[in-house]
């Protein structure tokens, strides 16, 4: 693993949509708790297990499962502070399928 991680930081991402959220992820990398401090589902939270790769240095790709079945993957560049992300969640009888883009800052 290169020596830039997101393992044990605090960062807020600024998704395109006007959706914030500050993710902590854990020492070890392991685990990510998210807070939504902007947008419809403000206030809401939850720690999640992290399924992680590092694609190079400072580039990693995250995915996780919340407990409401929604499925997110983030493809993180640390260097340049973007994420990519794909989600997944039921609406009705349907899964929806949405691609973001956003930026990262320090906490």
């Amino acid at each position: 693993m290169s020596g830039l991680t997101y393992a044990g930081r605090t960062l807020i991402f600024r998704v395109d949509n006007g959706v914030v959220f500050r993710i902590s992820y854990s020492a070890d990398g392991a685990t990510l708790h998210y807070e939504t401090l902007e947008g419809p589902a403000k206030g809401a939270q939850e720690t999640v297990a992290l399924h992680a790769a590092e694609l190079g240095p400072g580039n990693f790709m995250l995915g996780w499962v919340e407990k409401s079945g929604m499925s997110i993957t983030h493809v993180m560049n640390l260097t340049a502070r973007t994420v990519h992300a794909f989600w997944t969640y039921q609406d009705g009888g349907s899964r929806v399928a949405e691609l973001h883009t956003g930026t990262l800052e320090p906490a």
